[in-house]
C-alpha cells in the first residue's frame, strides 16, 4: 500500500559559514559527542555515570560518576586536534568546576565517600586522556 504524496516541509535555515551561532552549534555538537565518549570510556573502567550536564549557579559539571566510595565531578573537553588538548583547561575554568562541585557534593556524595574534580580530554584518532584530580583549591 502506498501513501498519498504529501506537501513538502521547507528545509531549515542554514547557518551562514563563519556566522557565530554556526560556531556555537558546531562546538555544542562536538561537546556533547565528547561526553558520550568520555561516559563510555569510564563506563569501560567501572564507573557509573550518575549525572550529564549539571548546571549550578557556580558553573556546569559534564559528568558526575562513582567508582566505589569516590564520586568525581569531570570536566571534559574535545578538541579537533590533539595539539590543541594543551590549552584546553586553565585554573579559571577549573575553579568554576569546583565551585560547582561543591554544590553539588551534597547530592551525590554519601557518607564516607570521597570526591575529587577529573579533566577528560579527547581528540580523534587518540584515546580519552583521563586526568585525575585534577583540582588542589587555590
Amino acid at each position: 500500500m502506498t501513501r498519498p504524496p504529501t506537501a513538502r516541509q521547507p528545509a531549515p535555515a542554514r547557518a551562514v559559514s563563519g556566522h557565530p551561532a554556526a560556531g556555537r552549534r558546531s562546538a555544542e555538537k562536538r561537546g556533547r559527542q565528547g561526553e558520550r565518549i568520555a561516559g563510555w570510556w569510564l563506563r569501560l573502567k567501572g564507573w557509573s555515570i550518575l549525572a550529564r550536564r549539571v548546571r549550578t549557579p557556580a558553573g556546569e559539571i559534564d559528568l558526575v560518576a562513582r567508582r566505589g566510595a569516590m564520586v568525581a565531578f569531570i570536566e571534559v573537553k574535545m578538541r579537533a586536534r590533539a595539539a590543541a588538548l594543551d590549552d584546553a583547561i586553565d585554573e579559571r575554568r577549573l575553579g568554576r568546576v569546583a565551585a560547582a562541585a561543591e554544590a553539588l557534593a551534597a547530592r551525590y556524595l554519601q557518607p564516607g565517600d570521597d570526591m575529587r574534580i577529573d579533566v577528560m580530554l579527547l581528540a580523534p584518532g587518540r584515546p580519552p586522556r583521563h586526568l585525575e584530580n585534577v583540582w588542589h583549591g587555590g
